[in-house]
């Protein structure tokens, strides 16, 4: 990219995000080739503003105002573009699609897309859906579309609760022949209706079953018809729970012939031209039920402080660039982790076989060792590849005991002294983490427990120890570490990057704090080391579970960039995932960069172009893994929570809103609606300035972190929803949800 403006350009000037019609006016007014550093340096961006910059060029791409011109490079369009996105609206009175651009901020209504019939054999559109369309404008606001490919590169698929006909439904009454097999519920929240399964399209499902169907064309009115063409299995199975998420998001969880071929052939890796480590007593600590472990830790008193080595599995050694597995890789970006099952990056023979760092095993890997003095800075970092043989398999339990002095036999085997140079070594890192002022968010994870039969037998929050802090600690150094010496080499590298929270979020987060009688300083001077002391101060309180949680709020997603603006959260100038390259493309790539930069493979290295296209591409793939963890969660709440329809509960208030009051449940750590109609009668205030929620002819008011009992009134496994109920209100008369 260039690195001066464009000719004609005015000179920068600051005063935040532009709107889109200033941005619009800046690339049609200037000469040469603008792209997203020229629009920062006129409008005087920073880090913070990189996403929503991001995110408006992206939508102004696809509503048709600006065209691409070149390379991440921009133009104003006049009209709409040869092809875009756009989003079935409805039909028109021959049945025929008509869609909308996806976003229009133009003057009066968007241009209406007439899409042709789909080719024979395809399903037809669906309203809502989205397709990359080919347009010719055929009069003012009107374009003929053809449909060159689905958004979703698949047919439109609804997942969904499939319910057989209840006699009492009115449908029931009509003759066999016209008379449909059920009705399908969606998963998707945003959902209204309801979709109709005809006779002979239900693929044999039996009533209450999960599954997957596809649209069927519409031949009159009432609800859409589709064809199931896939069930996951019944609703009261846990085990079909996370499948629900995996289909909804098109999450790849079948392997291509090739890929799975070359894991298959995979063999283990001699020791000639490496370093050996064998005999360095190496450990891996991870949890209970992990199979694929991919770091290995180990420490030593050195002079004051301590030499530490973290040796990570050498997937690049497995994984080639432009291979079929490298290919499959970076198409899912990272595993996903749900509680009955992970869906791999890498096939099982590598990711939990060749790759993982099994005990009692060689096994090839990627090493640093260095130096961590007693304030805890780092220093004489050395990469290598080596070959190593773990001394074991630990979990984080296993060592919390024995730090407090119940060890088991397995840690009694260890070297003696191995357990104390290992917290030795944390406790001095974390005198330098300290120091540097990191934003230590204490959010509350939740572990779903499964019986052998696939049943959930608990709910309970997870318990974050000293152990895991302390593998967290070695992590931060050595990806600090790799961050640093592709920096010193000039390598191009895919950073972990945190940018800073808006200064708009910041100031809406500092007068919610005020209301509470904690206070920020200005926004122009505040740093992660003012949230975190916040935190400190609300620690152990009724209040800590809401104030994480604003916090948490305010800020941007870290992802993954070439380019170098930091990590907020972690106070780091350069930060970059080293650590977790079996379930992490971004770590395979840092592997790989490494290795060109010192010497051990011959490059070159990706460039920053290619950099930027990919970080983009797995920014994408985690927030949808962590999107799918998050909903399977909410389901597996709500399927626990339908089992106990009308028991009271303990929980707080985490948010409010003008429909209703969102409670988490102390037990469960579920999030669950208290809604307007199961409060008293009343007229109730939502007032957003003192974040309350206030009755005019009573007392009773909610607010933020405040305790409740609730009673569980519904529950919709398939949705993951969760009605709430006070205690002591008498239901009023609402429409019931399905």
């Amino acid at each position: 990219m260039p690195d001066r403006l464009p000719t004609g350009t005015p000179p920068a000037r600051t005063g935040g995000l532009p709107d889109r019609e200033q941005l619009r006016a800046f690339i049609e007014g200037a000469t040469g080739r603008i792209g997203k550093r020229e629009i920062s340096r006129e409008f005087g961006l920073g880090p913070e503003h990189k996403a929503a910059l991001r995110e408006m060029l992206r939508d102004m791409a696809l509503d048709g105002t600006l065209a691409p011109a070149g390379a991440r490079r921009f133009r104003v369009s006049d009209r709409l573009p040869e092809s875009m996105v756009v989003q079935v609206t409805g039909t028109d009175a021959d049945g025929d699609p008509i869609a909308k651009p996806v976003q229009w901020d133009g003057e009066g209504p968007p241009p209406t897309v007439f899409m042709h019939p789909e080719l024979r054999g395809r399903a037809a559109l669906a309203p809502g859906e989205r397709v990359v369309a080919r347009l010719r404008r055929v009069g003012p606001g009107r374009y003929e579309g053809r449909t060159l490919r689905r958004v979703s590169d698949a047919p439109i698929q609804i997942v969904g609760l499939f319910r057989t006909l209840p006699p009492d439904d009115p449908a029931a009454s009509t003759p066999a022949r016209f008379r449909p097999a059920g009705r399908l519920t969606p998963a998707d929240r945003r959902a209204k209706a309801e979709w109709v399964i005809p006779a002979g399209e239900d693929d044999d499902a039996p009533d209450n079953e999960i599954v997957i169907a596809t649209p069927l064309p519409q031949s009159g009115p009432g609800l859409h018809p589709a064809r199931i063409i896939e069930r996951l299995g019944p609703q009261g199975d846990a085990r079909t729970i996370s499948m629900v998420s995996v289909a909804m998001l098109g999450i790849p969880h079948v392997f291509p012939t090739e890929a799975l071929a070359q894991a298959k052939s995979a063999r283990g890796i001699a020791p000639a031209g490496r370093t050996d480590l064998r005999e360095m007593p190496l450990v891996t600590i991870d949890g209970a039920d992990a199979r694929d472990f991919d770091d290995a830790i180990y420490a030593e008193p050195d002079g004051e402080g301590f030499r530490i080595t973290i040796a990570i599995a050498d997937v690049a050694w497995y994984v080639r660039p432009g291979t079929a597995l490298d290919r499959e890789a970076r198409l899912r970006g990272n595993s996903v982790y749900f509680p009955d099952r992970v869906i791999p990056m890498l096939p099982e023979d590598l990711s939990n076989g060749w790759c993982s760092l099994r005990p009692d095993e060689d096994r090839g890997c990627l090493f640093v060792t260095m130096n961590v003095a007693p304030d805890g800075a780092t220093s004489n970092a050395r990469f290598g590849r080596g070959i190593m043989r773990s001394a074991g398999r630990l979990t984080y339990e296993q060592v919390q005991a024995a730090r407090d002095g119940a060890p088991d036999t397995t840690m009694q085997a260890l070297p003696p002294g191995l357990l104390d140079s290992l917290f030795g070594a944390w406790t001095c890192l974390t005198h330098a983490r300290r120091a540097r002022g990191t934003l230590d968010l204490d959010l509350p994870e939740r572990l779903v427990r499964l019986g052998d039969g696939g049943e959930i037998t608990a709910i309970a929050p997870r318990i974050r120890l000293d152990s895991h802090r302390l593998v967290e600690e070695f992590m931060i150094a050595a990806n600090v570490a790799a961050a640093r010496c592709l920096e010193a080499r000039h390598i191009p590298c895919l950073y972990r990057i945190h940018a800073p929270p808006a200064p708009e979020r910041l100031e809406s987060l500092r007068r919610t704090l005020d209301l509470m009688g904690l206070k920020l300083p200005p926004v122009g001077s505040l740093r992660a080391t003012d949230l975190d002391r916040v935190l400190d101060s609300v620690r152990d309180t009724d209040q800590a579970g809401l104030v994480n949680e604003l916090i948490l709020r305010a800020q941007n997603q870290a992802e993954y960039s070439p380019e170098p603006i930091g990590h907020f959260g972690l106070s780091l100038a350069a930060y970059a995932h080293f650590t977790s390259p079996i379930r992490r493309y971004a770590d395979l790539l840092t592997h790989r960069a490494l290795l060109v930069a010192t010497g051990l493979e011959p490059g070159p290295a990706p460039g920053h172009e290619a950099l930027e296209e990919v970080g983009e591409a797995i920014t994408r793939t985690e927030r949808r893994a962590a999107q799918a963890e998050r909903e399977t969660l909410e389901r597996y709440g709500a399927t626990w929570l339908g089992a106990r329809i009308g028991t009271e509960m303990d929980g707080h208030v985490s948010s409010l809103s003008r429909f209703g009051i969102f409670v988490v449940l102390d037990a469960t750590g579920t999030s669950a609606l208290l809604p307007m109609s199961a409060l008293p009668e009343d007229q109730w205030h939502h007032d957003e300035k003192t974040q309350t929620l206030h009755a005019r002819d009573t007392t009773m008011a909610f607010r933020p972190g405040q305790a409740l009992r609730v009673r569980i009134e519904e529950a919709c496994a398939i949705r993951g929803t969760v009605l709430l109920a006070l205690p002591d209100v008498a239901p009023r008369l609402r429409k019931r949800r399905p």
